[in-house]
């Protein structure tokens, strides 16, 4: 199974990443964690986005806060799906690392989750690996199956308190 890159700009970013290592765990997801940055570790973000393919990863997750851009920088030098959480910061709530990964120039996509969406970009990651891989797959559907009729107990619940 192909595995899945994490990088954050800082290690600050670590409580919100946590949430994608939590659940790429939850589905046996092979991944690395890092820390470069953008714009203070550019050559080590490029070498690891560059060499990445070679070494076994399937997607690129990055995550970062203000307007650091590393999600578009690793994907400047790869062409595996990257994968962009803009990470909330004090000063404008996360907007300004939200348009910072969205407005990507035509050629160098970035997929962007919301605002500390960390959870999700782990499931993108793991549906992206799941297109070549059944077992994966079984999980994503299993999850949803169980997601779904978690919701329908709850509809269950508040139909009978309410519409007795």
């Amino acid at each position: 199974m192909k595995k899945i890159g994490i990088v954050m700009g800082s290690d600050s970013d670590l409580p919100i990443v946590s949430k994608a290592i939590d659940t790429l765990k939850e589905y046996n997801v092979p991944f690395e964690v890092h820390v470069y940055s953008a714009h203070r570790t550019p050559v080590e973000a490029k070498e690891f986005s560059s060499s990445a393919r070679e070494k076994g990863f399937g997607a690129i997750i990055a995550a970062a806060g203000m307007a650091a851009h590393l999600a578009g920088a690793i994907a400047a030098n790869t062409t595996l799906p990257v994968i962009g959480i803009p990470v909330q910061s004090k000063n404008l709530g996360g907007m300004d690392a939200l348009l910072s990964t969205v407005m990507m120039p035509s050629g160098i996509p970035v997929a962007t989750v919301a605002i500390d969406g960390a959870t999700n970009a782990a499931l993108l990651a793991i549906q992206i690996l799941a297109v070549e891989d059944a077992e994966l797959a079984k999980k994503l559907d299993d999850a949803r199956k169980a997601g779904a009729e978690k919701v329908l107990k709850k509809n269950a619940d508040i139909t009978a308190q309410f519409n007795a």
